[in-house]
């Protein structure tokens, strides 16, 4: 179960979009309580892919290592990664799945006509051949 609190939903949220019809990338950063993840911040990350950037992202490495080394300095954990599908629905693709990292939760936002409509949150396998459905609980308002 993964549950992402007010401020760092609405900055996804905005980041999402504020960058549509092109699809957003960044970390989520917080803390395990128990078996739940919170995520208590939202880092917005360039969309580094060369191409067309409105069904596909790249996250540099460094970016991510970066997100992760301030994660660290104040005492949370990169707990995942949050992406945004333009005008489709919150899905784990293939080339989401490939690209994955068992260890972090992937939050996916579908945002239709340049509006969030709903997200889902997806924790791949270790091999890299399916992505489970996790819990994701944000606030409604």
């Amino acid at each position: 179960m993964i549950e992402i609190e007010a401020s760092p939903w609405q900055t996804m949220v905005l980041h999402a979009e504020r960058v549509y019809p092109n699809e957003c990338c960044g970390a989520m950063l917080g803390y395990m309580q128990g078996e739940k993840k919170v995520v208590t911040e939202a880092v917005p990350l360039e969309n580094a892919y060369s191409g067309a950037q409105g069904a596909h992202y790249e996250l540099r490495p460094e970016d991510l290592l970066n997100a992760d080394k301030a994660a660290r300095a104040r005492g949370l954990d990169l707990i995942g990664i949050f992406h945004s599908h333009p005008d489709c629905d919150a899905y784990f693709s293939q080339t989401d799945l490939r690209n994955s990292c068992p260890w972090y939760s992937f939050v996916v936002l579908s945002v239709q006509n340049g509006k969030f409509d709903h997200a889902h949150s997806f924790l791949p396998d270790a091999e890299q051949m399916r992505a489970d459905s996790e819990e994701l609980i944000w606030p409604k308002s």
